[in-house]
């Protein structure tokens, strides 16, 4: 099989984002747009990636990281000038070269590999992914010859009013010979409105020698959706969210109301999960079958077990385990596990801990910091005080351990396998196992107290 290598283009500012932020960093569902290229890009058996960078350098890199390697273009002067940073690298080696937009976030690897096939099948010189456009205005038109072949590429500023009724238009992804690519590159002139190296001129070059230019024109418009603004962007985001829905939905999962659900691109879900309206599901997700999520809940970077419920509350950097109970209105912080059957519920924090199989913490409770073994019983209002004002400790509370209401237990400190913490304690010492611990003031009653101050007052 022939080589193939890859090259984003990711050099642009993107001012008319009007942001801090540069453009291929904006995310799409939770992921930056050049990463999400990126990823369909490494879908395909590629020998070299390439990301073209200039504003924001630094922090594309950061975001990418080992996923590529880099060159860099100091001035922006056209697509076909950010190609040719790649010479030192690409110029000398044969194969098949991908050329892809880094604000492109809906296009597929399937797609991009349907574009391959073409392009070998064609023995093409150079392939151009098109799309048809209802309205075209603001894309480079293809135009074709008789024989179905490109002839050229026009941009919109330098189109004629004939070309211009053309809707046939440019995607701004292409494949290439990528020895001829480069030879051609530095062939191309800014003899234009924009003053710009047009990459398309490869394609105007190439044909004038001779070669097969070809095009496979997508059915799905939507993969041609660059964004260079803010509306643009929201637009990719509605159909983002749309695709994966619906192959989550195709593949077993009910959403009550996709509209109102927000999946991320990496995350997983069984078969018969429910997820009701309101609920958000990002980064490294992954969802046993039969789990329940929502309304309204948040989970970040989590594995939730089979048959898990999770109402109205938001868990992070966590691993949950099966037919677990969370909420409504909790928050498992990061690096908490929970076994199985466990219960968390309304109103109770739980941040770096771990929970058994069957422990339970059923409301208004903060367990942060703390090895909760398993059947152990959390009462009302329970927390677990772990910072001294300098250092955080940790709070051990050993299997089938009785935790009264309104305790503190002050760490660091043990409360021993089956023992008992009478409501109302503050524990500041181990607690040995089957001992039952009482640390409050002996109740005293004062007769008539109250009717002597209430009398004070009136005075």
């Amino acid at each position: 099989m022939t080589n193939r290598y890859a090259v984003v283009l990711a050099a642009g500012q993107g001012t008319r984002m009007k942001s801090k932020l540069y453009k291929v960093l904006h995310p799409v569902c939770g992921k930056p747009m050049v990463q999400h290229v990126v990823d369909q890009l490494n879908t395909l058996d590629l020998q070299e990636l390439i990301t073209v960078v200039g504003f924001g350098a630094e922090k594309v890199q950061d975001q990418l990281g080992e996923d590529s390697h880099y060159v860099i273009q100091e001035e922006q002067l056209g697509t076909g000038h950010a190609v040719l940073q790649a010479d030192d690298i690409l110029a000398d080696k044969e194969g098949t070269t991908v050329v892809v937009c880094g604000d492109t976030p809906l296009l597929t690897g399937e797609t991009l590999q349907k574009l391959l096939d073409h392009h070998d099948a064609e023995g093409a010189k150079a392939t151009v992914l098109t799309a048809h456009a209802e309205d075209p205005h603001g894309y480079g038109r293809v135009i074709r010859g008789g024989n179905g072949q490109v002839e050229r590429i026009v941009e919109q500023k330098d189109a004629s009013d004939e070309e211009q009724a053309i809707q046939e238009i440019n995607t701004g992804t292409y494949c290439f010979d990528n020895a001829m690519l480069f030879d051609a590159l530095k062939n191309v002139s800014n003899d234009n409105v924009q003053g710009e190296y047009y990459l398309p001129d490869v394609v105007e070059i190439l044909k004038g020698q001779g070669e097969t230019i070809s095009a496979y024109q997508t059915p799905e418009f939507s993969e041609s959706l660059g964004v260079n603004d803010r509306v643009a962007l929201s637009k990719a985001e509605k159909l983002m969210k749309q695709r994966i829905n619906e192959q989550h939905m195709r593949n077993g999962v009910t959403l009550v109301d996709p509209e109102q659900t927000y999946i991320g691109p990496d995350v997983i879900i069984g078969r018969d999960v429910v997820i009701y309206p309101g609920s958000v599901l990002e980064g490294a997700t992954s969802i046993e079958d039969d789990a329940v999520i929502g309304p309204h809940s948040t989970i970040t970077n989590c594995y939730v077990g089979s048959a898990t419920i999770i109402k109205q509350s938001v868990a992070a950097d966590s691993k949950i385990g099966s037919r677990v109970q969370i909420g409504p209105f909790a928050h498992i912080r990061p690096q908490s596990s929970l076994g199985d059957d466990v219960k968390v519920g309304n109103f109770v924090e739980v941040k770096k801990a771990s929970f058994g199989d069957g422990s339970k913490a059923s409301h208004l409770s903060y367990i942060g910091d703390a090895e909760v073994g398993s059947g152990v019983n959390i009462g009302c209002g329970t927390i677990t005080v772990n910072y001294d004002g300098e250092n955080k400790h940790l709070t051990t509370i050993e299997d089938d351990a009785f935790i009264g209401c309104n305790s503190n237990l002050i760490a660091p400190v043990t409360v021993g396998k089956g023992a008992y913490v009478a409501a109302g304690s503050t524990i500041n010492q181990d607690v040995p196992s089957e001992a039952l611990s009482i640390a409050r003031s002996r109740q005293t009653n004062k007769e008539g107290y109250a009717s002597k101050m209430k009398s004070i007052k009136k005075d």
